[in-house]
């Protein structure tokens, strides 16, 4: 089954807490946080003592998405402030290897990012050190984009490398996800579907999760 992650980015944040506990009592099994420099991505989003505030009232696993220069600087802050998984790029990343190796040892699971243009084979000799493979469906920085097409092939690459590897990682989307982008990422084999504006922006967001993960059954 389909799992959804809401992406605070598109919370309100003034309503934040209140936000947190809506997703708290949906069917969805994760909370997407982007944090963003400023350099990485043209935008500038929030910091660890947000991230540290929202682990106290989250009920499910926080997934923190560093779009930010040199990720591995933050292993330790990242765990500090309640992660279960570290989202790093592969593009700001020099040493990728050791980035993954530390994550790991700080007790987090290890996910790596892939913008629109990176091609998944990229990853080929990480990818059985991995938890999780975001693929971007918009350019990162600012969500409520347009889907990206190209990306429901890329979801095809990433899960045949995985088969043919033998990793474990899971596959998740996020950028532009929506009842009529969903079905084909779905089928071409994503695990988890990041949304943001499609849930918090929705009328009634419980059904709004509800409705995406109804699409795998």
């Amino acid at each position: 089954m389909i799992q959804v992650a809401p992406s605070l980015l598109a919370a309100d944040f003034a309503r934040l807490g209140e936000e947190v506990s809506m997703v708290n009592k949906s069917r969805a099994s994760l909370i997407h946080i982007d944090v963003m420099d400023g350099i990485f991505v043209p935008n500038i989003t929030i910091g660890f003592p947000v991230i540290k505030a929202i682990s106290r009232i989250a009920e499910k696993p926080l997934d923190v998405h560093m779009m930010v220069c040199d990720p591995g600087r933050y292993v330790d802050q990242v765990r500090e402030a309640g992660a279960e998984i570290m989202n790093v790029h592969w593009e700001a990343c020099t040493h990728l290897d050791s980035v993954i190796r530390s994550i790991r040892l700080a007790g987090m699971k290890a996910a790596v990012t892939l913008n629109p243009a990176t091609p998944v084979m990229l990853l080929r000799d990480v990818i059985r050190d991995l938890d999780m493979v975001l693929l971007m469906s918009v350019n990162p920085g600012f969500g409520g984009q347009n889907f990206i097409p190209n990306t429901v092939r890329k979801v095809r690459e990433l899960r045949s490398l995985i088969a043919e590897s033998g990793s474990e990682a899971v596959i998740e989307i996020d950028g532009g996800v929506n009842l009529e982008t969903a079905p084909a990422l779905i089928e071409a084999g994503a695990d988890i579907l990041v949304a943001g504006s499609y849930v918090f922006r929705a009328s009634d967001p419980f059904k709004a999760i509800s409705d995406l993960i109804d699409l795998s059954e």
